[in-house]
């Protein structure tokens, strides 16, 4: 007789932690996220195959891998890339929890005598201290009310990936067969294009430009304003994403140097497929 349902159904993973996204589900479009009434989300170990896709180089260049992983282990989570920049660090240090428990050890050098050290963290503390940055504090200018958001994963990505593309590019120019005047061009082009992607991610991080006569929500019309304004305008615009951005950021460990006892910061950064590798 066939089985309708699979009894080992029972003994799929199960929740192992549950999480409290920094944005609360805000910024997140409404079909992408099934919010539970506590706003508190379902995290499941992550399986064999999350692993091997984790661990697999273009789909961790491209953004896929870690899309894959979030929506695996967090299936209220139905399309990751829409995920607000500043629920991502929290996304993933909550996957790494539930797959390999709170501890986590990281490798550190000394910048004073370059002792080279093991150090345990523990990453409740380190999702406690994640929080999102008041977005509701506007910029007024003349006429003009600007209004921020976080930028989405995906446009984050994006722009990563063509920086990267660019700098790459840099790197390549001086070891090139180009005489000097077509490195010189070619470098400016690339510089040029830096600033570009510089101010296309800007456009993602403004929600709105509220003018005395419309509200401007058009991403188009943000970016050519953007490439338009005066400079002390624009600095002021760059100058508050990049507030908000740190504001989102994890902060640094501090780490005492066991061998001269010298103390100091090391930043982490969780998009690496180093983060979950760690724990094998």
């Amino acid at each position: 007789m066939t089985q309708t349902a699979n009894p080992l159904r029972q003994f799929f993973r199960q929740p192992a932690i549950y999480l409290r996204l920094p944005s609360g589900g805000e910024y997140w479009p409404e079909k992408d996220l099934v919010m539970t009434p506590n706003k508190e989300l379902p995290v499941l170990p992550m399986t064999a195959i999350d692993e091997i896709t984790y661990r697999t180089p273009d789909a961790l260049f491209n953004g896929q891998a870690v899309i894959s992983v979030i929506q695996s282990c967090i299936p209220a989570i139905k399309n990751a890339w829409s995920a607000p920049s500043l629920d991502v660090n929290a996304i993933l240090v909550a996957i790494r929890i539930a797959s390999y428990g709170h501890n986590m050890g990281i490798g550190t050098t000394c910048p004073k005598c370059q002792n080279e050290d093991q150090y345990e963290l523990d990453l409740r503390n380190i999702l406690d201290q994640i929080a999102s940055p008041d977005y509701s504090e506007t910029i007024d200018h003349g006429d003009l009310e600007i209004a921020f958001q976080p930028i989405s994963y995906k446009n984050q990505n994006d722009t990563n990936q063509m920086q990267f593309e660019e700098q790459r590019m840099i790197r390549a120019i001086p070891g090139s067969d180009l005489t000097d005047e077509e490195k010189i061009i070619k470098l400016n082009a690339a510089l040029k294009r830096i600033t570009e992607l510089t101010v296309d991610a800007m456009k993602f991080n403004i929600a709105s430009i509220k003018t005395p006569q419309a509200l401007v929500t058009e991403p188009e019309f943000i970016e050519e304003f953007l490439n338009n304004c005066d400079r002390k305008l624009f600095s002021k615009i760059r100058d508050r994403v990049i507030e908000l951005r740190i504001a989102s950021d994890l902060k640094p460990i501090a780490i005492t140097c066991s061998a001269c006892s010298n103390e100091y910061e090391q930043s982490m950064n969780l998009d690496q497929a180093s983060f979950f590798e760690t724990a094998s």
